[in-house]
This record gives structure tokens, sequence and C-alpha cells, in this order.
């Protein structure tokens, strides 16, 4: 059986994070594109007015900012919806703070199909490929609003350009306060040998229900929860292929140059086994 507890979406975590940092750290500097509540950073507009700035749909002026506030000794971090944060944005993203390894962190907020009556061009499907392709970029999928709250604080601990990619609808809540949150570290949910399921973000849930169908039939199922697509934990996965033989990935994301391509880089190199792709 799955613990639950609770049902809440995980934009709420960042935002929560957010104030957090805030609160220690007088260089915590917060850019919304006007989207503000949406993407719930309200509460630190809130909280701190003279460390927040509501830049209007201007996302590449927005990440421009981050940039000049980065060098001035700031950590800014920017969010509005993960299709605007991550796309429009993109050269400003790869040439002024990627290359430059610009302390930036960009919240992509409704990621994936799950953004309701927004639609489809605010459906973000691309962005875990085009992030973790950028040199000195890290990529963070948490799974649920508790981890969303730690990537977000740990983001801020990191020095170089981060990315997490979070949701606006509610998802269950699956981990805790204590359950360990390290960048680079996946975290094994669930112990199996006969397969290895792999996911990132929302459905790191889903995996864990699919491993209870699949236990029902006597098939114990491994699962990870990498909320890292960048640095990706290679030894979860190394030794997952080697223990298991055989690999599912799942992702709210196209399947193509996404976390399931991922997996496969370091799946081919250190130890190649059959696998197959949900996105």
């Amino acid at each position: 059986m799955v613990n639950v507890f609770g049902n809440k979406a995980t934009r709420f975590g960042f935002g929560e994070g957010l104030v957090e940092l805030g609160k220690k750290n007088d260089k915590i500097f917060v850019l919304g594109a006007d989207t503000v509540s949406s993407v719930a950073i309200n509460g630190f507009q809130k909280e701190f007015p003279e460390r927040f700035a509501n830049v209007g749909i201007a996302e590449i002026n927005m990440l421009g900012m981050a940039a000049g506030l980065a060098v001035a000794g700031f950590i800014p971090f920017v969010s509005t919806y993960g299709v605007f944060a991550s796309g429009r944005p993109w050269e400003q993203i790869r040439t002024t703070i990627c290359y430059s390894n610009l302390n930036v962190k960009i919240g992509g907020s409704h990621s994936g199909l799950m953004v309701g009556p927004d639609g489809a061009t605010h459906q973000a499907l691309e962005e875990i490929s085009i992030m973790r392709c950028l040199p000195n970029m890290t990529v963070l999928v948490p799974c649920d609003l508790v981890e969303t709250k730690k990537a977000t604080v740990a983001a801020a601990d990191h020095n170089g350009p981060v990315y997490i990619r979070y949701g606006r609808e509610n998802v269950p809540i699956i981990t805790e306060d204590n359950t360990p949150f390290k960048i680079g570290k996946a975290i094994k949910m669930k112990e199996g040998s006969d397969v290895c399921i792999m996911a990132c973000g929302s459905m790191v849930y889903e995996s864990l229900m699919a491993a209870e169908l699949l236990e029902k039939e006597g098939i114990k199922a491994r699962v990870l929860n990498i909320h890292t697509i960048k640095p990706i934990d290679k030894q979860a996965i190394i030794d997952a292929a080697k223990e298991c033989g055989a690999i599912v990935t799942a992702e709210e994301h196209q399947i193509f140059g996404g976390f399931g391509s991922a997996v496969a880089e370091v799946v081919v190199a250190n130890c190649p086994v059959p696998m197959e792709f949900v996105g």
C-alpha cells in the first residue's frame, strides 16, 4: 500500500521553499512574469516586497535581469509557466546564464499535461530535454509538494544555474519531511529485483501504483525516484540494471530527449538491458 500524506500541487512547495529561503537569506530575490499567483510566488511577494519584481509578460527580459542580479551577488529565482520559462528565453539561458555559470534558479511551473483548462499551448512537454543539454545546468523534477520545497531550498545552496520543474494540479504527497533529499542522489521508493521502474515528478506515484499491480501478478518491481535529471545518479541506474535486468522509465514529458533518454545514456554505456519508455 502506497502511503499518501495529502494531495496538493507541487507549485505550492516551490512557493513555501522561497518564503523559507527569504527568511534566512537576504540575498534571495524573486522575479515573476505576470503569473505570480498561478505559480505560487505571491507568498514571497507579500513577505519580501523589496526583494520581488513582477516584470510582466517579458520572460526574455526577466532572465536577463536575473543574470544581472546574480552578477551583483544575489541568488535570483525566476518563475513562470515552464513552457515560457524554458522555451521563450532559451537563448538567454544558454548564452548569458549557462555559459557564464551564473547562479540563477529557474522555476518552471505548470509542467507536463496537467495544466487543467490552460490548454495545449501551456503544456510544457520538452523542457527536460532542452534544459538538460545546456552546459552547467542542473535539472530537478521533484515528485510532490514536500520534495519540491526541499529541491527549492537545495537549489539555493547549489552554485550555478538550476531548473526546477513542477506542476499546477494536485498530486499525492508521498514523501515526508524526514525523507532524504540530495541533488544527484536517487531515492529507492520500493524494493524489487524483477524490473526497475524509474520515474520523476508526478509519475513516481503512478509507478508505485503500477508496482503494486505487478506484485499481485508475482512480479517484484523496484521503484526509483530520480528527482535529479542532471547530474543523474549513474550508480543507482547501473545497480538497477545489473540487479533487475530490465528498466521502464516514466515521465510526464515526451520521450524524445527527456528523462528516459538520460537514463538510456547511462544504461547503454555501462550495462545494456532491455528498456521501455513511458511518456
